[in-house]
């Protein structure tokens, strides 16, 4: 896609003059053709897998080989994990990846996706695959379709897990159907069932879930010559579905497709157009917007804009960043890289990569990079808030023997501070210059990101974890889920200050509970303090919990470690430290409790 990316730039130059022909940070991926999106969250990072409409057209018609994977955590910059399977995974298709979706069970991922089969005269089925990572590698656990349904379109299969366990797949091209899933995930229960009245002007690419008990089908629709993006509502998974309209009208790539998720408290819709240089209906691009539903529920208007959502936090450059995590490029494209991941290639002379929001805090000193070169080499320029903008270091490349012969570069670094879009811009001869692997910052003594502790910090926003997941809230954005004895989340640099005296966290438990112990700097570290957890009559059933805490103040990274029973003892939402006293119930201060502080 080099040549696209090339067009990039000139059209951002003509940008100053007609304001519509280029998208600042909207489509979200440039180094390839991208389209369906797929989204969903998994230990608080939002994965989007895509299809990928490739650059060269056969018979004039969709051209689909494999799927991509990327994921944020900010919405804004998005690091591409190349793809994690294709077509040729499934031994009985012959092609045509078109729109899948993954959902994660048990620690698996599967993945369900139509594909064209083999000797069976075009006749499009639907596959299951499976794997223990988000990335993949995907595998068939069935070597033979899951659906087929006689010559129907079995087209954009959307998976679904419901409160109390029941998985649904449905999809369907001018129909739509679904099935009941079993716990496997692999096979289902009873016939296949054709939804009827299908939703107002359905077409294809239904993307299901629930959000406060009310289930929703959001779809492309046809209203005109090409597809917009419409929704229907139901009280119950299998409908009657009521149409509630449409979402967002018809764009430049005659289909659309929508993707729905909720994450850190945000929802969003993803989308695709045909808004990259030489798209259109067979060259696709995914964008995504920010959106708040009504007080009712239902879904307003969405317009496409040219710079996406609000970036969520600042990108901390004192950690390895992989070179491929991109807001925005011109010239470069990824590769397999054979020391894991993907890398950054052929890049040229004058090429750049935008990296949103990097907080480099009260200074940088110095930069280093992984990189490789079977040439001569080049330059990489760090520059701030575009790629002809203050220039703060330069690292020299040179030749190391081999596109895949790594080594690490470095160079000082003057003038980095404060939170500023990073470009790197890459100089030097003609031809490729080297491939880019990684990326790190050294600081001058202090480290962007810190958090306070007095501000409510959501559950799902650590940095690492062992043993819990997250999953989408009743009252909002994710929690954390599935928490077992033993189990415990880490965040990074949390500032107490002067201290802290007590400490609160939004809590659901079906079960009999556990703790919450607070702990500093490791899994063994000082104990500050032990939040015991009650059951509150549901996993969604929300309440405060609270305990004193003692000797934490100043910089520390804090771990929260559960502990109880066997099974799952509760879901964590969010929580907060105060300097203040705890309410203990006993309002009268008599020695008896006067209040419930929790169910």
């Amino acid at each position: 896609m080099k040549k696209v990316s090339r067009v990039v730039v000139f059209l951002m130059a003509i940008s100053l003059f007609h304001s519509t022909e280029c998208y600042a940070d909207n489509p979200i991926v440039q180094t390839n053709y991208t389209a369906d999106p797929a989204p969903t969250v998994y230990n608080g990072t939002c994965y989007l897998y895509t299809t990928h409409d490739e650059d060269t057209i056969v018979n004039n018609f969709y051209t689909m080989n494999d799927w991509r994977c990327y994921s944020s955590t900010d919405m804004q910059n998005w690091t591409d994990h190349g793809s994690p399977l294709s077509y040729k995974t499934f031994s009985w298709a012959q092609g045509d990846a078109w729109a899948g979706q993954v959902i994660n069970r048990n620690g698996k991922f599967y993945f369900y996706g139509p594909m064209t089969r083999k000797n069976a005269g075009g006749a499009r089925v639907i596959g299951v695959a499976v794997s223990d990572s988000p990335t993949g590698p995907f595998t068939d656990p069935l070597g033979k379709p899951l659906i087929t349904n006689n010559g129907a379109q079995d087209i954009d299969p959307t998976v679904f897990i419901d409160d109390n366990g029941q998985a649904y797949l449905y999809w369907g091209n001018g129909n739509l159907y679904y099935v009941k899933l079993n716990q496997d995930m692999i096979s289902y229960s009873g016939g296949i069932v054709q939804v009827s009245p299908k939703p107002a002007n359905y077409v294809e690419g239904p993307w299901f879930y629930k959000r406060n008990n009310l289930y929703y089908m959001v779809y492309a629709g046809m209203t005109g010559g090409s597809e917009n993006i419409s929704y229907a509502t139901s009280n119950s998974p299998t409908g009657p579905w009521t149409s509630k309209g449409t979402i967002m009208g018809s764009q430049n790539s005659y289909t659309n497709h929508p993707g729905v998720t909720d994450y850190k408290g945000n929802s969003y819709l993803f989308y695709h157009t045909g808004n990259l240089p030489g798209g259109g209906s067979y060259h696709r691009s995914v964008g995504l917007e920010q959106f708040k539903y009504n007080a009712d529920g239902t879904i307003p208007s969405i317009p496409i804009t040219k710079n996406g959502p609000g970036q969520l936090g600042n990108l901390d450059p004192y950690v390895k960043t992989e070179a491929e995590t991109i807001c925005w490029e011109s010239g470069v494209e990824t590769e397999k890289c054979s020391e894991g991941g993907m890398d950054v290639c052929n890049i040229e002379n004058g090429d750049w990569i935008k990296v949103k929001g990097v907080d480099f805090g009260s200074g940088a000193a110095s930069f280093e990079a992984r990189v490789a070169s079977a040439t001569n080499g080049g330059n990489i320029e760090l520059r701030l808030d575009s790629e002809t903008g203050k220039l703060v270091g330069t690292c020299a490349v040179s030749n190391t023997g081999g596109w895949q012969n790594w080594i690490t570069k470095s160079c000082n670094v003057s003038g980095a501070t404060g939170v500023h879009d990073l470009y790197f811009k890459f100089t030097g001869g003609s031809g490729y210059l080297f491939n880019f692997n990684w990326w790190k910052f050294t600081g001058t003594g202090i480290t962007p990101g810190q958090t306070s502790a007095f501000s409510q910090i959501e559950a799902e926003s650590y940095n690492t974890q062992s043993g819990i997941q997250t999953e989408s809230c009743s009252e909002g954005g994710e929690n954390v889920g599935y928490i077992e004895n033993g189990d415990y989340a880490v965040y990074k640099n949390i500032d107490f200050g002067n201290g802290a005296e007590s400490f609160q966290a939004r809590v659901a438990s079906s079960s009999s509970g556990g703790n919450i112990e607070i702990r500093l700097d490791s899994l063994t570290g000082p104990l500050a303090g032990t939040c015991p957890v009650a059951g509150t009559g549901g996993w969604q059933t929300w309440a405060d919990a609270m305990c004193s805490v003692s000797g934490v103040s100043g910089k520390h990274d804090l771990y929260l470690k559960f502990t109880g029973g066997s099974g799952y003892l509760f879901n964590l939402n969010w929580f907060k430290f105060t300097g203040g006293s705890v309410n203990t119930g006993d309002l009268k201060e008599d020695g008896s409790v006067n209040e419930q502080t929790m169910p």
